[in-house]
């Protein structure tokens, strides 16, 4: 199986300014040029992680997911992020996964942060969801959902790649570091994080920290502070050994295996 090249949008996010933040992103996938298979952004990357969802929230057939999938197929490679969407009267705090062929896959956000009343405002999400990319397995989760290692548990080597999408703030920043590194070490796999940078509307800073993180737990990008764009190759093979030389995925409780769980 051939390596698969993700790249990482580190960004700040203009609050509650869907116009603005389209236009800013838009720009910065256009510069990537590096050959890559999937983009991967943050964290309601249109809005900054904002309650305010009746006035925010759009539905899929809107411009702004009709933008993501639009790009998607201009620059021919996969691209996610979360959104706030409305659907059947109800908001949610969605990532959407858009692909070439103009296919839209998406996941609701399954832990809501109680801290901000996010339970009180998004209705909750229930299905895992597996994208497959050139041969690879990818889970993406949204930001809260790091904290809760049973939800994403890699039960018999479900999924290759995790992908955390957040809006993560600077005082729990040794939070994010460490459970990033406890996810990949636990579930043998890869790990993408993908946070903001900057102040938001409610005055909680950002610094990033956005992450990618080998099987074995060794970092392989680390960025804090600044706006960045980084494109990393994941070796498939450097994956296939480490699990073959230490199959620990091998002896993991059954009792958390999930039957809810949608591979596309």
């Amino acid at each position: 199986m051939r390596d698969l090249n993700i790249t990482v949008v580190q960004s700040k996010i203009f609050w509650e300014d869907i116009e603005s933040n389209l236009s800013d992103f838009d720009k910065k996938i256009d510069s990537i040029m590096e050959k890559t298979d999937l983009i991967v952004l943050p964290e309601m990357f249109t809005t900054g992680f904002s309650m305010n969802a009746k006035k925010l929230a759009r539905e899929m057939g809107d411009a702004s997911v009709e933008w993501l999938k639009n790009k998607s197929c201009s620059k021919w490679v996969d691209i996610t992020g979360s959104m706030i969407i409305k659907e059947g009267g109800k908001y949610f705090n969605r990532l959407l996964w858009a692909k070439p062929d103009g296919t839209l896959l998406y996941y609701d956000k399954k832990h809501l942060f109680r801290m901000t009343g996010e339970e009180k405002v998004y209705r909750e999400g229930n299905n895992n969801l597996t994208v497959e990319l050139n041969g690879w397995k990818i889970r993406p989760f949204i930001c809260y959902d790091l904290r809760f290692p049973c939800w994403t548990r890699n039960f018999n080597k479900a999924y290759d790649v995790a992908v955390f999408v957040a809006n993560w703030p600077e005082a729990r920043s040794y939070h994010w570091e460490t459970l990033l590194l406890a996810r990949a070490i636990e579930n043998q796999c890869y790990v993408i994080g993908v946070n903001r940078v900057g102040k938001d509307g409610n005055g909680y800073n950002h610094i990033g920290n956005s992450s990618i993180i080998d099987p074995a737990g060794n970092i392989m990008f680390r960025k804090q502070n600044e706006e960045c764009i980084y494109t990393s190759t994941l070796s498939y093979s450097i994956l296939e050994e480490y699990r073959k030389s230490f199959p620990a995925w091998m002896d993991a409780d059954r009792a958390v295996a999930r039957k809810n769980c949608t591979v596309v």
